[in-house]
């Protein structure tokens, strides 16, 4: 009796192994869902999409720049003095030939009065040579004198004329010294902190003068570009010609959106710098508002010319990957794959496309993350989504068109 139980329990235990066996048998050999059947069976990604345009885009190059004055002279005096006046307030604008610093003139004028008393003396000399001349001349011709004595008269007379001539150029350095005690503005411009104030000494040796003044309208910005945009500065400036007003310069402030100013290149400098591997530029731009200032750092764009019928994306759908460049096409069934792209310049939040895109396609702008090649893809929007592949994508932020 105790055989047979052990008997039915081995059986047992066979029959529910060889089940178990079975089961996991069925279980592994089934053929595995394929990546297109899971895809079909996932909900659609939402993302955003945009369209490929077609359009001009302005060909540019982007560099740091320093706003510098378009001129800067720092105002001295020619003579020593003492500074008894001055014609501005700190800071403001003056205008070319005001005057804006007196020194004492007593010395001055006391010098260019004794210069005029010398020649007054010198010239009633020369009058009175001139008048003994005729005498001589008249004498001369009846043998009442001798030769030599007219000759010597004559001498004389040319020797005071020599002297009014000394006289009169010292009189006209008398007042040039004269005019150094009145020191008028060079240049048209702001002025910067008075270095002097009245009742002291002036040189005209002292190194800071008396006041800085800068003309800051026009303003000039100085920036740099790599010396590998050479060949393309060059290029823009032969087809603009001499008789254009040059290559158009955008300036604004760093990392901001905001033009400050534009103007034109004034100056390519004419060497490469080899330690930075940098060109060296200059432009000119009207500063009526004065939103530039001397010293002010600025992003600058220079625009060489103006591509034609450009592809352009917005530089978000640029993804790069292990083998470079790439954006997700959106294919007429909704679903995405990748495609590889060649990019010529990105700027503006735009990203131009020289390969791999043609005009009309529609990319992911948004939401790559959670892609993978062959996914259906809905479009994000302020209703319901809706499948990429059912409707027309309709306007999204950041749309390249």
């Amino acid at each position: 009796m105790a055989i047979s139980s052990v008997r039915r329990s081995f059986l047992w235990w066979g029959l529910a192994t060889l089940l178990i066996l079975g089961a996991w048998g069925w279980w592994s050999g089934r053929p595995a869902p394929t990546a297109a059947a899971e895809n079909t069976r996932a909900a659609p990604v939402l993302v955003h999409t945009a369209t490929v345009a077609a359009r001009d885009m302005p060909i540019r190059l982007q560099g740091l720049g320093a706003i510098q004055a378009w001129a800067s002279v720092t105002v001295r005096a020619r003579i020593d003095g003492q500074l008894e006046s001055v014609g501005f307030r700190e800071g403001e604008v003056v205008r070319r030939g005001q005057v804006i610093a007196r020194l004492d003139d007593r010395v001055q004028k006391a010098q260019l009065a004794q210069a005029v008393a010398q020649r007054a003396r010198d010239q009633a000399q020369l009058d009175n040579a001139r008048e003994d001349l005729a005498r001589y001349v008249e004498l001369a011709r009846h043998g009442a004198i001798d030769r030599k004595t007219l000759d010597t008269q004559r001498a004389q007379v040319e020797v005071l004329r020599a002297t009014i001539q000394s006289d009169e150029a010292q009189i006209q350095a008398a007042r040039v010294q004269l005019d150094y005690t009145r020191i008028t503005a060079p240049l048209t411009g702001r002025t910067g902190a008075l270095q002097v104030d009245p009742g002291n000494l002036v040189r005209a040796t002292d190194a800071a003068g008396l006041v800085l003044i800068n003309q800051i309208d026009p303003v000039a910005v100085s920036f740099t570009v790599p010396d590998t945009a050479f060949a393309e500065v060059q290029a823009a400036l032969r087809v603009a010609g001499p008789s254009s007003p040059g290559l158009t310069v955008e300036v604004y402030g760093r990392g901001q959106s905001q033009r400050l100013g534009q103007g034109a290149l004034v100056l390519m400098d004419n060497r490469i710098d080899a330690a930075s591997g940098t060109l060296r530029l200059k432009a000119r731009l009207d500063n009526p508002d004065q939103a530039l200032w001397p010293g002010q750092t600025v992003d600058v764009r220079l625009i060489l010319g103006d591509r034609a019928g450009a592809l352009v994306v917005p530089e978000s759908a640029v993804q790069r990957g292990a083998e470079g460049l790439f954006v997700y096409v959106v294919d007429p069934d909704g679903r995405v794959r990748l495609q590889a792209v060649r990019t010529a310049v990105v700027q503006d939040g735009l990203a131009v496309v020289d390969d791999g895109l043609y005009a009309g396609q529609r990319i992911v702008i948004d939401g790559q993350y959670k892609l993978r090649p062959g996914l259906k893809i809905a479009e994000i929007s302020a209703g319901a989504a809706t499948p990429a592949g059912d409707e027309p994508a309709s306007a999204a932020p950041g749309n390249a068109s």
